[in-house]
Protein backbone atom coordinates (compact mmCIF):
# COMPACT_ATOMS: atom_id res chain seq x y z
CA UNK A 1 0.00 0.00 0.00
CA UNK A 2 1.18 3.64 -0.67
CA UNK A 3 2.09 5.39 2.59
CA UNK A 4 2.41 9.41 2.40
CA UNK A 5 5.83 10.64 2.99
CA UNK A 6 7.61 14.14 3.44
CA UNK A 7 8.43 13.96 -0.45
CA UNK A 8 5.82 12.98 -1.97
CA UNK A 9 5.43 16.28 -3.24
CA UNK A 10 8.64 16.38 -5.30
CA UNK A 11 6.48 14.11 -8.09
CA UNK A 12 4.48 17.92 -8.22
CA UNK A 13 7.84 19.96 -8.48
CA UNK A 14 9.19 17.00 -10.99
CA UNK A 15 6.49 18.25 -13.04
CA UNK A 16 6.29 22.05 -12.39
CA UNK A 17 8.96 22.71 -15.79
CA UNK A 18 6.63 21.00 -17.87
CA UNK A 19 3.52 22.14 -16.19
CA UNK A 20 5.20 25.84 -17.15
CA UNK A 21 6.03 25.23 -20.75
CA UNK A 22 2.07 23.76 -21.23
CA UNK A 23 1.17 26.94 -19.62
CA UNK A 24 3.21 29.31 -21.70
CA UNK A 25 2.14 27.64 -25.04
CA UNK A 26 -1.13 27.80 -24.37
CA UNK A 27 -1.33 31.78 -23.11
CA UNK A 28 1.07 32.33 -26.59
CA UNK A 29 -1.64 31.13 -28.38
CA UNK A 30 -4.44 32.23 -27.15
CA UNK A 31 -3.77 36.01 -26.28
CA UNK A 32 -3.34 36.72 -29.69
CA UNK A 33 -6.46 34.95 -31.01
CA UNK A 34 -8.59 37.14 -28.18
CA UNK A 35 -7.05 40.37 -29.28
CA UNK A 36 -8.34 40.39 -32.91
CA UNK A 37 -11.49 38.94 -31.73
CA UNK A 38 -11.41 42.05 -29.11
CA UNK A 39 -11.24 44.22 -32.41
CA UNK A 40 -7.68 44.88 -32.59
CA UNK A 41 -6.52 45.90 -35.82
CA UNK A 42 -6.24 43.47 -38.68
CA UNK A 43 -5.55 43.41 -41.92
CA UNK A 44 -7.88 42.49 -44.87
CA UNK A 45 -7.78 43.52 -48.41
CA UNK A 46 -10.17 45.05 -50.84
CA UNK A 47 -9.89 43.63 -54.81
CA UNK A 48 -12.15 43.87 -57.96
CA UNK A 49 -13.18 44.65 -61.19
CA UNK A 50 -13.70 47.91 -63.28
CA UNK A 51 -15.92 47.25 -66.13
CA UNK A 52 -17.94 50.14 -68.75
CA UNK A 53 -21.87 49.47 -69.78
CA UNK A 54 -21.01 46.93 -71.85
CA UNK A 55 -19.68 44.58 -69.26
CA UNK A 56 -15.77 44.42 -70.68
CA UNK A 57 -12.87 45.30 -68.31
CA UNK A 58 -11.80 48.76 -68.11
CA UNK A 59 -8.25 49.03 -68.40
CA UNK A 60 -5.70 51.79 -66.68
CA UNK A 61 -8.98 53.41 -64.58
CA UNK A 62 -8.23 54.89 -61.71
CA UNK A 63 -9.78 53.21 -58.91
CA UNK A 64 -9.89 55.65 -55.13
CA UNK A 65 -10.65 53.99 -51.86
CA UNK A 66 -11.12 55.42 -48.65
CA UNK A 67 -12.56 54.99 -45.29
CA UNK A 68 -16.41 55.20 -44.97
CA UNK A 69 -16.30 58.74 -43.17
CA UNK A 70 -14.33 60.02 -46.08
CA UNK A 71 -11.02 59.70 -44.15
CA UNK A 72 -7.26 58.56 -45.86
CA UNK A 73 -8.15 58.24 -49.44
CA UNK A 74 -5.81 56.04 -51.56
CA UNK A 75 -5.88 55.36 -55.24
CA UNK A 76 -4.49 52.50 -57.52
CA UNK A 77 -4.74 52.05 -61.28
CA UNK A 78 -6.77 48.75 -62.85
CA UNK A 79 -4.62 46.52 -64.66
CA UNK A 80 -5.07 44.82 -68.68
CA UNK A 81 -7.69 42.75 -67.11
CA UNK A 82 -9.68 45.62 -65.25
CA UNK A 83 -8.79 44.90 -61.66
CA UNK A 84 -7.44 46.06 -58.88
CA UNK A 85 -6.19 45.96 -55.54
CA UNK A 86 -5.85 47.90 -52.21
CA UNK A 87 -3.67 45.62 -49.77
CA UNK A 88 -2.71 45.79 -45.94
CA UNK A 89 -6.27 47.71 -45.15
CA UNK A 90 -7.53 47.91 -40.86
CA UNK A 91 -10.69 46.15 -40.15
CA UNK A 92 -13.61 48.50 -41.00
CA UNK A 93 -15.71 49.89 -43.53
CA UNK A 94 -14.49 51.42 -47.03
CA UNK A 95 -16.08 53.36 -49.77
CA UNK A 96 -14.17 52.96 -53.40
CA UNK A 97 -15.13 54.14 -56.98
CA UNK A 98 -13.21 54.48 -60.11
CA UNK A 99 -12.99 57.09 -63.15
CA UNK A 100 -11.98 56.20 -66.34
CA UNK A 101 -12.22 58.55 -69.56
CA UNK A 102 -14.71 61.03 -68.26
CA UNK A 103 -16.77 58.27 -66.94
CA UNK A 104 -17.43 57.65 -63.37
CA UNK A 105 -18.64 54.73 -61.30
CA UNK A 106 -21.52 55.30 -58.48
CA UNK A 107 -19.83 55.34 -55.24
CA UNK A 108 -20.07 51.63 -53.55
CA UNK A 109 -20.44 52.59 -49.83
CA UNK A 110 -19.75 50.50 -46.35
CA UNK A 111 -17.49 47.94 -48.28
CA UNK A 112 -16.69 45.43 -44.96
CA UNK A 113 -12.73 44.75 -44.74
CA UNK A 114 -12.31 41.75 -42.34
CA UNK A 115 -8.76 40.41 -40.61
CA UNK A 116 -7.36 38.14 -43.72
CA UNK A 117 -10.55 38.29 -45.95
CA UNK A 118 -10.55 39.77 -49.03
CA UNK A 119 -13.53 41.77 -50.22
CA UNK A 120 -14.76 41.60 -53.95
CA UNK A 121 -16.19 44.78 -55.19
CA UNK A 122 -17.35 45.05 -59.37
CA UNK A 123 -17.46 49.05 -60.53
CA UNK A 124 -18.94 49.97 -63.64
CA UNK A 125 -17.93 53.37 -65.14
CA UNK A 126 -20.95 54.98 -66.84
CA UNK A 127 -20.15 57.96 -69.26
CA UNK A 128 -22.13 61.04 -68.59
CA UNK A 129 -24.58 61.73 -71.59
CA UNK A 130 -24.22 64.95 -73.02
CA UNK A 131 -26.42 67.64 -72.90
CA UNK A 132 -29.86 67.77 -74.96
CA UNK A 133 -29.53 63.90 -75.55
Amino acid sequence: MFAPTKNSSSGLRAMAPLLTLALAVFLGVMFPLAGVRAGEKGMGTVAGTVVNAAGAPVPDARVTLQGADGSAPQTTQTNPHGRFFFPQLDNGYYDVRAYSNGAWSAWKHNIEVKTGKQTEVRLEVIPRKKTGE
